[in-house]
C-alpha cells in the first residue's frame, strides 16, 4: 500500500503505482480541472508522474507560483506550435515561463509585426479549441539528437547535446503535430488555456550573448479565465503609466544618450538631487551606527582581482583596460565591487581582537559589463553607485552584526517606502556544480550555510531558498523587489564570507595571542542608488514624498509686482532647509499651477496683491487640496515638521 500525505495532513492510500492525475480525479473532478502540476515531497512534478512510493502530495493550481509557471510553459508550446504552422521555416530556441508570463525565441527572417502577432493569436485559438493532449515520451541521447536534426532544429540540437553527456533519457512533449524538447511539467491538454495575449516582439541574442545570432522573442501571458486576462491587461496599462523608464524621463530625472552608451544613464538635476539626498542620509545614519567611511580607487591591476578570485570567476563581467591574457604587460580593470579595495584598509596595520568589529563603508561607483539585452532604464545599468560595506569581525560577533545589517537595511527601505513589497531569498551554492563557480570546500559551504540559516531562523526572517544564487565566496540574503511589470531584481544583499580573509592574509591577534582569521559580512544598506530611484519613481508614481522631493515648494507669483515678495518667501523657506523654486515666467497663474502639478511638486504657493499686503501665501498641495492662507512662519513650521516625521 502506498500512502500519500495530503496538505491538510490526511492520508490517502493507493493500492498500486498511480499517475498523479488519476489520484487527483479520485479526490474531485473540480480539483482535477484546476490542477496544473503536483508537488511530491516538495518537488514540482508533472501530472503524468507515476507515484510508486510513500510521499507528501500537494496539488498546485493556477493560484500558486508553480501552477502559473506550468500553465504558462504549456502556453509557450501552444505559441511555438502556432508559429510552426504559419511559418514552417522558423527555428525554435527556448520558451520558458517567467515571473510575468512566458516568451518563446524564434529564429526567423524578420521580427514579427503586430499584424503577424494577431495571426499567430488566431492560430493559437484553433490549437486551444482542438484541446490537444500533451504526451510525454523519452529518447536516448543519441536518438534525441538524431530526431532533432531530422526536425531541422539546430538550437534544440545544441541544448540536447549539452545534456547528452550524462547518458540519461531525454524528455519530449508532443501535442498534435507539434513536438518539442522539454523537461516539463505541463498541463494535460491545451484546452485549459482559455485566454491569452501576445504582448510584444523584441530582439534577444541566443543564450544572451552578443556573439550569437539575434532571435525574435515573443512575450505573452495566458490565464484560465478571460476575466483574469482583462484584469491583467488593465494592470499592465497602469504599470506603463508608472514605468520609471517612461515617467522618469518625462519628469526629467534621467536620460540616456546613444553616443554615451547603453546602460550608462545621465542623471538630470532632479535625479541627481534625489540620489545626493539619499547618499548623504545613508552616510550620516551609517556613521551613527559605528561605520567608518572609506574612499578607494575605481580601478586596480589584475593582480588584486586574482587574489580575491574575481579574475577567475567574474572576468566576463568586468571592463578590462589592456590584454587580460598578456602577463608581460600591465593590465587594469574597473572595479565591479569594492571588497578587495576595502580590505586594504584593514590590512594597513596589524589588527587585534580589540579592533573588531571593523565596519568599513563606502559610497561606491561600480562597473559591470551587463549583456545589452539586460539593460533597463535605471534598474539594470553598467555603471552604478551603491551603499557598500564590509564588516570584519570575530566569529562570536557574527549573529549580532548580521542582525544589525538587516535592521539597518529594513530601516532604509521602510523610510523610502519600499519595504512592504520586498521579499527575502536565502541564496545558496549548488553542490552539484561546485567547481564551476564556487571557492572553498563542501564542508566550508555547509558550515557557512548552516550558520546563516540558523541566524535567519533565529531572527524570524521568512525567506525562499535560491539554489545556485550565492556569491562565489559565500551564501547571502537577498532582499528582492519587483518593478511595475513584475520583473524581480535584488535591492539589498547581506553576505557571509568565511573564505576571502585567508586569501588576503587578514589575520588578527586574539585574546590568547594567537593569529586568527575573521569572518566578513559583505552588505549593502540601501543598495544601488539608481535602482532605488527607479523603484521610488514607480512606487510613488513620480510624486516623491516631501522629504526626498527634488523640489519641495513652487512659488507662483500672479504678476511681476509680486516677485519681490516671492523671493523673500523663498529666502525664508530655504533658510529652514527647504528646496524652493520661483516660477517667474510671464504666463497665466492657472498654467503655472498646472505645470507644477504635472511636475508633481508637493506644494504650490500662490502670491498676489492680498498675500503681499498680509505677508501670507495661498497654499495648495499637488493633489489639489487647498490649505488656504498661511503666514510664512506657519508654513515653514508645517513643512519642516512633515519632513522630520516622514524621514523618521
Amino acid at each position: 500500500m502506498i500512502q500519500l500525505t495530503l496538505k491538510d495532513g490526511s492520508i490517502r492510500e493507493l493500492e498500486a503505482p498511480t499517475a498523479a492525475a488519476e489520484v487527483i480525479k479520485g479526490i474531485g473532478m473540480g480539483l482535477y480541472k484546476a490542477a496544473c502540476c503536483v508537488k511530491l515531497d516538495g518537488e514540482v512534478c508533472d501530472l503524468r508522474t507515476v507515484i510508486d512510493h510513500d510521499c507528501t502530495f500537494e496539488v498546485m493550481t493556477f493560484d500558486s507560483e508553480e501552477g502559473k509557471k506550468t500553465f504558462w510553459h504549456t502556453a509557450s508550446h501552444v505559441l511555438a506550435q502556432a508559429v510552426k504552422h504559419l511559418y514552417p521555416e522558423a527555428k525554435l530556441a527556448i520558451g520558458p515561463a517567467i515571473d510575468t508570463g512566458f516568451y518563446y525565441d524564434f529564429d526567423v527572417e524578420h521580427p514579427f509585426s503586430q499584424e503577424e502577432l494577431t495571426k499567430i493569436e488566431a492560430e493559437m485559438k484553433k490549437i486551444v479549441k482542438a484541446n490537444e493532449k500533451l504526451e510525454q515520451f523519452y529518447l536516448s541521447p543519441e536518438e534525441a539528437v538524431a530526431k532533432l536534426k531530422e526536425m531541422d532544429e539546430p538550437y534544440k540540437v545544441e541544448l540536447c547535446e549539452e545534456h547528452a553527456g550524462n547518458g540519461e533519457p531525454i524528455s519530449f512533449y508532443q501535442q498534435g503535430d507539434f513536438t518539442d524538447l522539454c523537461a516539463g511539467p505541463h498541463l494535460m491538454a491545451t484546452g485549459t488555456i482559455k485566454a491569452f495575449k501576445l504582448l510584444s516582439c523584441t530582439g534577444a541574442y541566443w543564450r544572451g550573448s552578443e556573439k550569437n545570432k539575434m532571435l525574435s522573442r515573443v512575450y505573452a501571458v495566458a490565464f484560465p479565465k478571460a476575466s483574469m486576462l482583462e484584469e491583467h491587461l488593465a494592470k499592465l496599462e497602469e504599470a506603463k503609466k508608472r514605468d520609471h523608464n517612461k515617467l522618469g524621463r518625462e519628469l526629467e530625472y534621467f536620460t540616456t544618450i546613444d553616443v554615451i552608451g547603453q546602460g550608462l544613464p545621465v542623471l538630470l538635476p532632479k535625479g541627481a538631487r534625489v540620489v545626493q539626498l539619499l547618499q548623504r542620509w545613508v552616510e550620516d545614519v551609517e556613521q551613527a551606527h559605528g561605520c567608518l567611511l572609506t574612499k578607494t580607487p575605481l580601478l586596480a591591476k589584475r593582480e588584486l582581482y586574482k587574489i580575491s578570485g574575481h579574475w577567475d570567476h567574474y572576468l566576463d563581467g568586468m571592463f578590462v583596460l589592456g590584454d587580460p591574457h598578456d602577463e608581460t604587460k600591465e593590465c587594469f580593470a574597473l572595479r565591479p565591487m569594492t571588497c578587495p579595495f576595502q580590505y586594504q584598509v584593514y590590512l594597513n596595520r596589524q589588527r587585534s581582537y580589540r579592533d573588531l568589529p571593523m565596519r568599513l563603508t563606502e559610497t561606491s561607483t561600480l562597473f559591470r559589463n551587463e549583456d545589452s539585452g539586460e539593460m533597463h532604464g535605471l534598474i539594470r545599468v553598467r555603471q552604478f553607485t551603491i551603499s557598500e560595506g564590509h564588516y570584519i569581525l570575530r566569529p562570536d560577533q557574527l549573529e549580532e552584526e548580521f542582525k544589525n545589517c538587516l535592521q539597518l537595511a529594513k530601516y532604509f527601505l521602510d523610510t523610502v517606502g519600499l519595504l512592504d513589497d520586498c521579499t527575502f531569498r536565502f541564496s545558496q551554492w549548488d553542490p552539484a556544480n561546485p567547481g564551476n563557480k564556487y571557492e572553498g570546500t563542501p564542508e566550508q559551504w555547509e558550515e557557512a550555510q548552516r550558520v546563516m540559516g540558523n541566524i535567519l531562523n533565529h531572527l524570524g526572517v521568512k525567506y525562499e531558498v535560491g539554489i545556485d544564487e550565492a556569491a562565489f565566496y559565500g551564501p547571502k540574503l537577498d532582499i528582492q523587489y519587483k518593478n511595475v511589470f513584475g520583473k524581480e531584481d535584488t535591492l539589498v544583499t547581506i553576505q557571509i564570507d568565511m573564505l576571502l580573509a585567508e586569501r588576503f592574509g587578514m589575520y588578527y591577534k586574539d585574546k590568547d595571542g594567537q593569529k586568527k582569521l575573521p569572518y566578513i559580512i559583505h552588505r549593502t544598506s540601501l543598495g544601488c542608488y539608481e535602482r532605488t530611484l527607479a523603484y521610488m519613481i514607480e512606487h510613488f508614481g513620480g510624486a516623491m514624498p516631501l522629504w526626498i522631493a527634488p523640489e519641495q515648494v513652487r512659488l507662483v507669483p500672479i504678476a511681476d509686482r509680486h516677485l519681490d515678495f516671492a523671493y523673500e518667501v523663498k529666502k525664508e523657506l530655504e533658510a529652514a532647509g527647504l528646496r524652493v523654486e520661483v516660477d517667474s515666467r510671464a504666463e497665466k497663474v492657472g498654467w503655472k499651477i498646472r505645470q507644477a502639478t504635472m511636475e508633481k511638486v508637493p506644494y504650490m504657493l500662490t502670491i498676489g496683491d492680498k498675500e503681499c499686503e498680509e505677508k501670507t501665501v495661498a497654499v495648495r498641495k499637488r493633489n489639489g487640496e487647498d490649505l488656504g492662507s498661511m503666514s510664512v512662519a506657519e508654513l515653514t513650521a508645517k513643512l519642516t515638521e512633515e519632513v522630520r516625521t516622514k524621514q523618521k
